[in-house]
């Protein structure tokens, strides 16, 4: 595996297990056990009803391309063979809504309201990032 130099995501007690799961790949949010909401990103309560009493579920990885953004300045140097490159929002199919990267399309194809499905791309050893592509 080539040396992975783009910022890391930094691991905690709260987002451990969305971590773990991405590199089974595998999504995985919180969802409140009482009111059976989903909800990310991760804390120790529903933003809902503000229990704490919840599990980690899988979900579809399904979703809709809700905003976007092309960068074409770099802001860090692990980027710079990336740019011109895009993060979108996706609402997925439960509610939340995930920052990520889309892949396998154009930068200029991408539209609000796309269908994407998660992808899971393994980066380091301990990492797993996911993304999305177009829903086939």
């Amino acid at each position: 595996m080539a040396e992975y130099t783009k910022p890391l995501p930094i691991i905690s007690p709260i987002n451990q297990m969305y971590w773990d799961s991405a590199k089974k790949h595998e999504l995985r949010l919180q969802r409140c056990n009482p009111c059976e909401r989903f909800w990310y990103p991760n804390s120790h309560q529903c933003p809902h009803c503000w229990s704490r009493d919840y599990s980690w579920e899988r979900v579809s990885g399904r979703g809709n391309v809700n905003s976007w953004v092309v960068f074409h300045q770099r802001y860090y140097e692990g980027f710079k063979d990336d740019i011109p490159y895009n993060v979108v929002q996706v609402e997925l199919e439960e509610g939340p809504r995930i920052i990520s990267s889309l892949v396998g399309v154009q930068n200029e194809e991408i539209t609000m309201g796309m269908p994407v499905e998660v992808i899971f791309e393994d980066i380091t050893k301990e990492i797993t990032l996911p993304k999305f592509q177009p829903l086939k």
